[in-house]
């Protein structure tokens, strides 16, 4: 998938003042973003918009966080997915992967990292922010 043919995302994030610029910076990128507050929602939208890209605070789901990117892979199972955090630990940015995210972008960090990894991620690549201090590849 290429910026080119992504036409739709979807931005889970409960904080209003975040999500409209990240919004801002996801129409940079997609034809079309929709928001929602809540993993019903989130799932839904996957579902029915099979979205090119879902943009997901990792802390709207809490311990659901897993099971969630699961199901959304089960629906919509082309939908990449980039996690936002406010922690940088590197067990965070560990799991956010092993769950099926792409990439995951520390939320103090999405001014200058956040295109950097919609571009990563819509060209096949991972991204990881810096800050979470991990070296190596973690797939």
């Amino acid at each position: 998938m290429t910026p080119q043919t992504a036409s739709c995302a979807i931005l889970a994030d409960r904080h209003p003042a975040l999500s409209e610029g990240v919004r801002d910076l996801l129409k940079s990128t997609f034809q079309t973003v929709y928001i929602v507050a809540d993993g019903l929602s989130l799932k839904d939208g996957a579902k029915r918009l099979l979205p090119a890209l879902v943009v997901l605070d990792m802390s709207l789901l809490g311990d659901d966080f897993t099971s969630v990117l699961k199901e959304i892979h089960t629906l919509s199972p082309e939908t990449l997915v980039i996690a936002l955090s406010v922690h940088d630990q590197a067990s965070v940015a560990r799991s956010a992967l092993a769950s099926g995210a792409r990439g995951i972008v520390l939320k103090r960090c999405i001014g200058s990292e956040f295109l950097t990894a919609i571009n990563a991620v819509l060209h096949g690549e991972e991204f990881v922010s810096p800050d979470f201090g991990l070296n190596t590849k973690i797939h």
